[in-house]
């Protein structure tokens, strides 16, 4: 019996850098070997859309709270790293993840060739079984920016037990 649940809700998108750059792409904490984003941090929509949906569930803060100043002020691009304070919260405060949806958009990178690494990636960043995190993928048919190719989008929603 579940005696206290919470639902959150998270988003993140960001844009491509422009042709030339040697940024890599970080998706749920896996590099690609496509171009990354134009971002101030590594630009992990996913990580950063799981933060924010997480911090929601709680009743907190958008990711910006913590990030804007562990990477503009203290220089940490990982976004790995701005998880830790708010899972350190999460636990601290009785809550366990207990499931994670995310869905992206975009028309590259391919996501579901990559779809069992990017899970085994963040069951380890969440100390979460690979088994309570789905991934699906979009293009939008091409309606969208990242549709046609110009960045990429994640939605993420998340429960929270006692």
């Amino acid at each position: 019996m579940i005696n206290d649940f919470r639902v959150g809700y998270g988003l993140d998108s960001h844009r491509f850098e422009k042709e030339g750059s040697s940024k890599k792409l970080i998706l749920g904490g896996i590099i690609f070997e496509e171009l990354g984003f134009d971002a101030n941090s590594d630009g992990d929509v996913i990580l950063h859309a799981i933060q924010n949906a997480l911090s929601q569930a709680i009743g907190n803060r958008s990711i910006s709270f913590w990030a804007d100043k562990m990477c503009l002020e203290q220089g940490i691009k990982d976004s790995k790293e701005y998880l830790k304070p708010l899972l350190k919260e999460i636990k601290d405060k009785g809550w366990r993840i207990n499931n994670i949806g995310l869905i992206l958009e975009c028309k590259k990178p391919k996501i579901e060739p990559k779809a069992t690494v990017i899970k085994a990636s963040l069951a380890k960043i969440l100390d979460l079984s690979e088994d309570r995190i789905s991934i699906q993928a979009t293009t939008g048919e091409g309606l969208s920016a990242f549709g046609q190719g110009l960045g990429v989008e994640c939605h993420v929603i998340v429960s929270l037990v006692k």
